[in-house]
């Protein structure tokens, strides 16, 4: 394991970390004084936040390409936050989650797109899993890898994830390629809800993503305190 990768993309996410709350906060403004405030400034705020995450899929990015097991099973999560994977990161239907969750003034066109837009997010999810099955049967040793088939988690064993090298360098480029296109998924996706919904809905919204993932990861942190540590 690279442990200068890993230090380096922890250091990264605990500054994005920083930044998501600010952007937390001016998004709970936006919500207050909405009336307030002009549709150009909303929008800005909107790119902004939008940019945000884009930087964290850029940095991500950079570590699977050095080391993507670790991607799999990041060190830099709580043991909570790694529950939640799926091919490395969330799953694009949570967004829908969040959507219908937190948004009660959905016009009728607009529940029928974002159906239509979460009908053909599990279609790409399901081929996604069954390209992670595929995978995972062509491995021939079994202790190379354990696999969670369940909403395509893969999980890697201790001696394993300690000698990145172990790994042939096709089944790397391969999962390389896997996270990729999740990723692409998971934004694609994200954007295209962004597009369907109104500048207010949408800072509704994202106020409603920030607040799950600022929640999930301080709960993870005080589990893992009380049991002694998150690491695998």
């Amino acid at each position: 394991m690279t442990d200068a990768n890993v230090a380096s993309f922890e250091a990264f996410l605990q500054g994005w970390m920083v930044r998501q709350r600010d952007y937390l906060n001016e998004l709970l403004s936006a919500q207050q004084h909405h009336q307030e405030l002009q549709d150009d400034d909303v929008r800005q705020l909107i790119n902004r936040v939008i940019c945000h995450y884009g930087q964290y899929y850029e940095e991500k990015s950079r570590i699977a390409h050095h080391n993507i097991l670790l991607v799999f099973s990041p060190p830099w999560f709580t043991s909570l936050e790694r529950t939640f994977l799926w091919v490395g990161g969330f799953k694009p239907g949570v967004a829908f989650q969040v959507v219908n969750t937190a948004l009660e003034d959905l016009s009728e066109e607009q529940r029928q797109r974002l159906s239509q837009l979460n009908n053909k997010a599990k279609g790409k999810e399901r081929a996604l899993n069954d390209e992670l099955a595929k995978l995972h049967e062509s491995v021939a040793a079994p202790p190379l890898v354990d696999l969670a088939r369940s909403h395509g988690r893969m999980c890697f064993n201790r001696s394993f994830m300690a000698e990145e090298d172990a790994a042939p360098s096709t089944f790397k480029e391969t999962l390389e390629s896997l996270v990729a296109n999740a990723d692409a998924l998971r934004t694609n996706t994200a954007l295209k809800i962004v597009q369907i919904l109104r500048p207010s809905q949408v800072v509704t919204f994202l106020v409603a993503v920030a607040e799950l993932q600022l929640r999930i990861r301080s709960w993870g942190l005080d589990k893992d305190a009380q049991s002694g540590g998150g690491q695998e």
